[in-house]
């Protein structure tokens, strides 16, 4: 894999087959809207709606994949996650939450509510 969109896709296919291990339910992938994009939308066991951002590093030397997820990033995913919610009212009566999962290397680290909505 050459590029970085090849890359990323690839990571996040990892990241969907480790959810889905956990008993989530996958909905959406890079789902793309006026404001931004959420790598992955899925349904945990317990019945959240889950908008999950997937970091991947080679190795830890550039810094690790959960620290890129900064305040302008949470902020674009939670605005296109109001806007996905607001398109899809099916889910409306969900709570959600939003997760981050960082891969570097083999290592996979999943971390639940890593942040609030940033309006």
């Amino acid at each position: 894999m050459t590029d970085n969109r090849s890359k990323g896709s690839f990571h996040e296919t990892i990241a969907i087959e480790y959810l889905k291990n956990k008993g989530y339910r996958i909905i959406a992938r890079n789902e793309l809207n006026r404001f931004g994009e959420i790598d992955i939308i899925s349904i945990s066991p317990d019945g959240k709606l889950v908008f999950t951002e997937v970091k991947y590093r080679k190795s830890a030397r550039r810094g690790y994949p959960l620290e890129a997820v900064d305040a302008v990033k949470q902020r674009k995913i939670s605005r296109a996650s109001a806007y996905y919610l607001n398109s899809h009212r099916e889910y409306s009566n969900r709570q959600i939450r939003y997760d981050c999962i960082g891969i570097i290397g083999d290592e996979i680290k999943h971390i639940e509510n890593a942040f609030n909505y940033v309006g």
